[in-house]
């Protein structure tokens, strides 16, 4: 796992910046979560990247950014994010971790590689100015 550091930026910013997270800028707008992940926090995004949600089947993000499905939406989504700053290497040491949506992601760690729910993490502790991000390959739902 490759790890950056990058600190200027928060974590919309930052994830913008990458040009890999378009669809995640795209759904938290649409979900009104972008005031709210420019704040303070500290935050942690486990941040799917856009080939992770063409994964999904055909349609579900054109659904999922629908006004109706906009509280759908926003339960995957804060699904993904942990409150405070978990780097990688508190993450190795977890079993689980609460989400901002209330419900725990279960961590795994295999041969030194981390997954998250059914998802791989494929890059950790990109800092930012609010938090951190770890890539993952997949979108995570809640159950």
């Amino acid at each position: 796992m490759k790890q950056d550091t990058l600190t200027a930026h928060d974590i919309v910013d930052t994830a913008i910046a990458a040009g890999s997270f378009k669809t995640l800028a795209a759904a938290l707008n649409s979900a009104d979560l972008v005031k709210t992940m420019k704040g303070a926090g500290p935050f942690t995004v486990f941040a799917p990247t856009d080939e992770a949600f063409a994964k999904l089947p055909a349609g579900t993000v054109e659904t999922l950014l629908q006004p109706e499905n906009h509280e759908k939406l926003r339960g995957i989504l804060t699904y993904h994010v942990v409150p405070g700053k978990v780097t990688a290497a508190d993450v190795m040491g977890l079993k689980s971790a609460n989400t901002v949506n209330g419900k725990a992601l279960k961590i795994a760690v295999h041969n030194g590689g981390v997954t998250v729910d059914t998802a791989n993490v494929v890059k950790t502790d990109i800092l930012c100015s609010n938090g951190v991000i770890h890539v993952i390959d997949s979108v995570v739902l809640p159950q």
